[in-house]
């Protein structure tokens, strides 16, 4: 057996001697061709879907920005701060009288198709507003009105016709369900897809995350039952440039008129604001604008001081209108409203209602610090505090037809300044939004 032993070794021992280049090239080819079966031929050859919910019901240009830009983008850009900085014009100028507003294209840009981006191609359409192209680098947009944010208006993507835009994402397939989007479909040039589905109601988009039948929900606002799901993953983004706020109908009797700012203030200062999860808001302009005032009446929590505004005001009551979505938060400011001895009746609706006295919600803050559409008296179905203010009327006017942005900027620290003062709204926090991934 130990003859047997020694031979056997001393075979293999003088057949690895002879062949052992052989051998050790065949190791090292093993070795790489393993690594790219297993590394380098699946990110060659194969591609991968995701699917995303998003909640919302949209016409086709009415798609939100966050899908827009994978696919496009617009004259300018908006960074951080909220300055306009060049998108696919490289510069632009305006006239004194802020009508004529003149972009010039970057060189070298392509769209989809591999076609060059051209003024002829730049798709945009305004009301009020004659386009013209005196070359094919250069697109001009004569307003009928002096408009100082219409730099920040071309920031929303253009796209040549049929949805080809120039960014990183390409849609190859939309299907409507009426006349909205139910389903976009998206390529990219690592043969990447992302099918984006689109949902009534987040209610309805978690129930096709239960379902399987998308794998990501983006934007929600409330994360559970997810968030104590072993196989999802949760994260968080603060939005500053959403704010959860109470607006006051101010043609209900109860928040009429000057006369009855006390108790605007009242129930503002009632409120323990940073309580709720998500930080602060101190009014209507995002803290990352270059426009922001953060000197202004911050109605931190004071119950004394809300109690002495309101001691001559006896038999309050308030009916509290809110969404599903934000009914805990209603109901904790009841609570506290009821500690001043304000009545608060709470009320859920899927929509805004046309008559109510107080309105919680969700708003998403403009690009440009511009409100105009907001809090100016004559705009009816924006304005939906049914605000009303010579001095705030004013400022928003001048806001908008002042091109130097130094002197904007001054305007809007006033406007905020004094629309604080007046407490048409109570400006709480800016929420956080989840996006919700399957493992």
């Amino acid at each position: 057996m130990r003859i047997r032993f020694r031979y056997w070794f001393r075979l293999i021992g003088a057949f690895l001697v002879r062949f052992r280049v052989v051998l050790f090239a065949s190791v090292v080819f093993g070795l790489l061709f393993f690594a790219f079966l297993t590394y380098i031929m699946p990110r060659a050859f194969s591609s991968s879907t995701e699917y995303v919910g998003v909640t919302g019901r949209y016409r086709t240009d009415e798609l939100p920005v966050s899908i827009l830009s994978l696919v496009g983008e617009g004259l300018t850009k908006i960074s951080e701060d909220g300055s306009v900085v060049p998108g696919l014009a490289e510069s632009w100028e305006t006239s004194e009288d802020g009508k004529v507003w003149t972009f010039h294209l970057a060189l070298g840009r392509s769209w989809h198709d591999k076609s060059p981006v051209t003024a002829s191609t730049i798709q945009y359409s305004y009301e009020d507003t004659t386009i013209e192209r005196p070359d094919e680098k250069t697109v001009r947009f004569i307003l009928n009105s002096p408009f100082s944010p219409f730099a920040a208006v071309v920031s929303r993507p253009t796209f040549k016709r049929g949805l080809l835009g120039t960014g990183e994402w390409k849609v190859t397939a939309v299907k409507l369900a009426s006349q909205y989007v139910e389903r976009i479909t998206l390529k990219n040039d690592k043969n990447q897809k992302r099918i984006i589905r689109f949902f009534p109601t987040e209610e309805g988009t978690k129930n096709a995350y239960m379902l399987g039948e998308i794998d990501t929900i983006a934007d929600a606002i409330d994360p559970a039952p997810f968030d104590s799901w072993v196989n999802s993953e949760i994260y968080e983004h603060v939005r500053r440039d959403r704010i959860v706020a109470v607006f006051f109908n101010n043609e209900a009797e109860a928040f009429k008129g000057p006369g009855n700012k006390p108790l605007r203030q009242a129930l503002s200062y009632a409120i323990e604001k940073n309580q709720f999860k998500g930080p602060r808001a101190l009014g209507p302009i995002s803290p990352e604008s270059w426009a922001y005032n953060p000197l202004v009446k911050d109605y931190a929590y004071d119950l004394e001081r809300a109690r002495e505004l309101v001691k001559d005001i006896s038999g309050v009551e308030i009916n509290l209108t809110t969404t599903p979505s934000l009914l805990p938060v209603a109901e904790t400011i009841a609570n506290s409203w009821k500690e001043i001895g304000v009545t608060t009746n709470v009320q859920v609706v899927s929509v805004l209602p046309e008559d109510f006295q107080a309105f919680l919600a969700i708003y998403d803050i403009p690009r440009d610090p511009d409100q105009y559409a907001f809090w100016h008296t004559t705009q009816t179905s924006t304005n939906i505090s049914n605000y009303s203010n010579p001095r705030i009327d004013k400022l928003l006017e001048d806001g908008r037809v002042t091109l130097n942005q130094e002197e904007r900027k001054k305007i809007y620290l006033d406007f905020q300044r004094f629309l604080l003062e007046d407490a048409p709204a109570v400006f709480l926090y800016h929420p956080i939004s989840f996006e919700i991934h399957r493992k």
